[in-house]
């Protein structure tokens, strides 16, 4: 009697017919299936089965047959595998046997559904009594179909491969759900609901595609997101169930299907891994808008995030990759290019966000977040090495090691594939290429200082002659900046410019060759140019003075209080700088004392012929009053922040004055008529000629005391 074969259909559940099976239907790659009409198929072909048996006078099999004796049949298709297919009588297995093997399986997975323990092995540690029924399947499909292509063998076992295989593909289903279930980051389902309507990139999960059917490509390069903490490790016994499940897919013939699995499970847990970090993806065009405040966290976190998945999450993957697929030459090379494809996925998610930094419009203030991401590029250069590295074998947790066992070279696997091998060193080169053009940018940074400085030529003086604004951006600039000297040295070493090697013979200082030390001297001869120019924009030259000792002090501190910059300026610029400081000391000392002094000294015309010209001495007092209040007015508003420049300026003048004027008093002052005449030109004494003198650089105007009584 001609039957039609029973269509191979897949399903997510094995267990009798029930209410909720009949609503149970899923779009995988064989389309949705009812198990009730499946069962009742299976019940027609147990019934056309007997019939045929009974042809023979042998008493019917009852449609509902007793369960079957999965030992028992499991050893009866185990006889038939192991039987020779040389001779001129190939093994035979009757079709009622092959319904009710393909039964018992059927039945062992539908009572394992919901079970803890359905992958674990047995006391004797083999391979889980499910698995190795369904590796028998795989192994009978595939005799069976080889036995239907032989000669004289064309319609064999059409119902038998029918049966079969339907089961085959249901149970690789189930084991497919299984192995993504057990692979999945358990972060991945906390997506928020709201961010999978969007349509984002980076407000959904990614989707498993349709394993065994003819859907869509995968995408090599969409990474989901999700939520939560790093990713729990897998302990050996879940690593050893993987493992067995991973083999019993391939036995199947469906390493598509495993590989694919595995690969959208860990990126969606690599990115759960991103998202527990803070780190959110965002699109070139949004980087590259971004104002600097919101720019500058997110350089943070993205650092973060790209240490944590170089030095934790990928190890931890290419070891997950390993010990799951480790049995024998094949599925290593197999895991190999899985975890190559995870990390290049991964990473040019990553290097991506870099691209969009260096694309941003460049300022000084990006320097510092530029070269944290330079140095965590350059530091997972080795890491990334070490990945092109084979993995060693692994001895084996469960079952199988497999066929290159514990004791596979990668010399024996062929030393990984060429795919995995490809995709690893254009990683490496994509490295290289994202270090390069960071380096390139804070290069360029840098270099733009000496733009900035040129550029500020304001004609507008400082107040009080008090330290340039632009020279405290700058010192503390050049101080932060050598904090990373040894990263900006490896920086304009790699990307100098091409006349930084004349720089480097004129930059002064300690320079010695370095192009950065180079740069910076130019940058600090630049400064003192700067301000020489700006010192002369003072009317007064003892301001202007003043003016280049507050500068030159306050680079001296920077300088020497910091030992970074202090090794790349060298000791004889600062040398130099603090030989100029005592020359604007002396120039201020001349510019403004000098011609007080000048009134204090008996030049011949005070006294002539030993007479003192008392109209003489007058206005010589009334000259010396009228300078020191003028003295007071205006550099009484002067500014000497440095409160040791300070100190040091107002001893040396008192040092000079206060002696001679108390020489000039007690010498001439007798020569005034008691009470009126002395208090209108001997306005001072020497304790008020000291009150003004410590009065002196604080900022603040006031007019010239009475003299004390």
């Amino acid at each position: 009697m001609d039957r039609i074969p029973v269509a191979p259909l897949k399903s997510s559940s094995f267990s009798a017919a029930t209410s909720r099976e009949e609503k149970l239907a899923r779009n995988l790659s064989l389309g949705p299936i009812k198990l009730n009409e499946h069962i009742k198929e299976a019940q027609k072909e147990k019934a056309a089965a007997v019939d045929n048996a009974g042809e023979a006078g042998a008493d019917a099999v009852p449609v509902e047959a007793a369960e079957p004796d999965l030992a028992a049949l499991s050893a009866e298709i185990d006889a038939f595998l192991a039987a020779p297919r040389d001779g001129d009588a190939p093994p035979a297995v009757s079709e009622v046997t092959l319904d009710r093997f393909a039964s018992a399986v059927e039945q062992e997975i539908a009572q394992s559904e919901g079970t803890d323990n359905k992958w674990a092995p047995n006391e004797a540690g083999d391979a889980p009594p499910l698995l190795a029924a369904i590796k028998r399947l795989a192994a009978l499909a595939s005799a069976l179909t080889a036995d239907n292509t032989a000669p004289g063998g064309a319609t064999t076992y059409t119902i038998g491969v029918h049966r079969v295989t339907g089961v085959l593909h249901r149970a690789m289903t189930f084991v497919e759900d299984e192995f993504h279930g057990m692979l999945e980051d358990p972060r991945v389902a906390k997506v928020a609901p709201q961010a999978a309507d969007t349509g984002s990139a980076t407000g959904r999960s990614m989707k498993r595609p349709p394993s065994f059917g003819h859907g869509a490509e995968l995408d090599r390069c969409v990474v989901p997101t999700a939520f939560g903490d790093a990713s729990p490790p897998f302990p050996p016994e879940t690593v050893g169930r993987l493992r067995a499940m991973a083999e019993a897919m391939f036995a199947a013939g469906c390493e598509t299907e495993c590989t694919q699995v595995f690969l959208v499970a860990r990126r969606n847990a690599l990115d759960a891994s991103l998202q527990s970090l803070g780190y959110e993806k965002a699109s070139i065009d949004d980087v590259v808008k971004m104002p600097w405040e919101a720019l500058e966290s997110e350089i943070a976190t993205w650092i973060k995030a790209f240490r944590h998945t170089v030095e934790v999450d990928l190890p931890g993957e290419r070891d997950l990759c390993a010990r799951v697929f480790a049995a024998g030459g094949q599925q290593r090379c197999l895991g190999r290019d899985i975890f190559a494809d995870l990390a290049h996925c991964a990473m040019l998610h990553l290097l991506n966000f870099t691209e969009a930094v260096v694309l941003t419009k460049r300022a000084a203030e990006k320097l510092f977040k530029v070269l944290d991401m330079y140095e965590a590029v350059r530091d997972a250069v080795p890491l990334v090495d070490a990945f092109l590295v084979p993995p060693a074998a692994d001895d084996g947790e469960g079952e199988g090691a497999g066929a290159g066992g514990p004791g596979a070279t990668a010399d024996e696997d062929g030393g990984g594939s060429g795919s995995a091998s490809t995709a690893l060193v254009d990683l490496k080169h994509e490295l290289a290429s994202v270090r390069t053009r960071l380096g390139e940018s804070a290069a360029a940074i840098f270099c733009d200082l000496e733009s900035s400085i040129r550029a500020d030529a304001g004609k507008q003086p400082v107040p009080g002659g008090a330290v340039h604004p632009l020279t405290r951006y700058l010192m503390n600039y050049l101080k932060f900046a050598c904090e990373y000297k040894k990263t900006l040295e490896q920086v304009f070493q790699e990307y100098r410019r091409p006349d930084d090697d004349d720089d480097a013979e004129h930059g002064g200082g300690g320079g010695g060759g370095d192009p950065f030390a180079a740069q910076l001297m130019e940058v600090m001869e630049l400064l003192h140019g700067n301000l020489e120019a700006k010192s002369r924009l003072y009317k007064d030259p003892s301001l202007s003075s003043i003016f280049l000792m507050n500068n030159g002090r306050y680079m001296l501190q920077k300088i020497r209080g910091s030992p970074e910059i202090n090794a790349v300026v060298g000791e004889a610029w600062s040398r130099k700088r603090s030989t100029d400081l005592r020359q604007y000391h002396k120039n201020y000392q001349r510019e403004t004392w000098s011609r007080v002094l000048n009134l204090l000294r008996d030049d011949g015309v005070i006294t002539v012929k030993g007479h003192v010209q008392k109209q003489v001495l007058k206005d010589r007092f009334k000259q010396f009053n009228a300078a020191m209040d003028e003295i007071q007015r205006t550099q009484g508003s002067w500014v000497v922040s440095d409160e040791q420049l300070q100190s040091e300026l107002r001893v040396s003048i008192a040092a000079v004055i206060v002696p001679a004027y108390r020489s000039f008093l007690g010498r001439f002052s007798q020569h005034f008529t008691a009470g009126r005449q002395t208090e209108k030109y001997v306005k001072l004494s020497g304790e008020d000629l000291e009150a003004i003198i410590e009065e002196l650089f604080d900022g603040n105007a006031v007019s010239m005391p009475r003299r004390r009584t």
